[in-house]
Parts: C-alpha cells; structure tokens; sequence
C-alpha cells in the first residue's frame, strides 16, 4: 500500500499500538466502552497489517476478500449497534473504508502496494475528506480547557484528572475508561486511515 518502507513500518507501529491499547480498554466494567474497544482493536490490527510493506510481505490474493468480509460485518455490528448510539456510525465509516481498500487491492494486486491510483476518486475524496475532519474536530477536542480554582463554570465534573479521587470524594475514571484516551485511540486510527487512503 505504501511505497517507502520507512512510512509503512510508522503506520504500522501507530495502528498496532492502538489496538493493543483497544484490547486493554475491553477490560473495561462499563459494557459499551468493552463493546467498543472490540472493533477498534479490530480496525488497528487490520490496518497494522494492511500496512506491512511490500518489500516485507506481499499477501496472496485470497487475504484481500476475507478483509472485505471480516470488514463488512463489522460494518453491519456498527450499523446494528448505531441504534443506541451516533458514535457508532464513525465505526461505520472505518469499516466500510477498510473493505473499499480491500476490494481496491483484491481488483489490482498488481498495484496492492504501489503508487498507482486505482481507487474510485469519487469514493477516495469522500472518505478522505470525512476523516481529515474527523482528525481535526477530535484534535479540537482533546485541547485541554482551562479550569478554574476552587471549582467554577470551567471546573470538570467528576474526580481529579489521573484517576485520582475528587474533592466531592467520588473517584474519578480508571485509565482504561478514560475518554480522551478513547478519543485518542481513535484519532490516532484516523490519521492512519488518511495515510492509507492517500495512496489509492
């Protein structure tokens, strides 16, 4: 998928780091977050994957329909479990963008990982353009807030930031339900996805 090797084994260590960090996070005791954890960690290893460099490894043809498959029914989870949830639908988007580049690759293996555009550019556009804005709305979003002392309008709610115990004596989040973490993770698989999806 990716020309220079250098790129490649980078897009591999972030995904792969990210859906090891998803794999904690399924520890967790609140059953959406282990719910969702499931199809990042999913999402991270096949990227992690789909990302080796060819001059390491050059799958055979026959990975690329089972990642459209694997894919595709993590799409149809997501679009079960949106009922519940928006955010759920962004799980939609990365499941539909890892079969579109599945099916990308699975149609031109001679071009699996070269620089050739054989991607829909229509489809490409769109995909790129959802996730460059999802990176930059999640970027936003995890720029910390100034609080005020003392517990104000700006004080967070909840416990003291770290998973230590609040002043009102509740205690705050483990690391693993943390949601800027969450937030993280997935914007560390965005900016992936956008690595990815440049090249088709």
């Amino acid at each position: 998928m990716h020309g220079s090797a250098s790129p490649g084994w980078l897009l591999v260590a972030l995904c792969a780091a990210t859906g090891a960090y998803c794999l904690l996070r399924m520890r967790s005791s609140v059953e959406e977050q282990r719910s969702a954890a499931g199809g990042e960690a999913l999402m991270g290893f096949g990227m992690a994957a789909m990302a080796v460099p060819a001059a390491v490894f050059t799958p055979p043809d026959w990975v690329w329909p089972v990642y459209a498959v694997v894919f595709g029914a993590a799409g149809l989870q997501a679009l079960w479990a949106a009922r519940s949830g928006r955010h759920h639908l962004h799980h939609l988007v990365g499941a539909a963008a890892m079969v579109y580049m599945a099916v990308v690759m699975a149609g031109s293996p001679a071009h699996a990982h070269g620089h050739a555009a054989s991607g829909t550019p229509l489809l490409t556009g769109v995909l790129l353009l959802y996730f460059t804005g999802y990176v930059l709305l999640t970027g936003v979003r995890l720029i910390p807030v100034a609080t005020v002392a003392g517990g104000g309008p700006g004080a967070p709610p909840g416990g003291a930031p770290g998973g230590a115990a609040g002043t009102d004596g509740r205690a705050a989040a483990g690391w693993g339900d943390r949601p800027e973490l969450a937030r993280a993770c997935r914007l560390s698989m965005a900016i992936g996805m956008l690595a990815m999806l440049l090249p088709l």
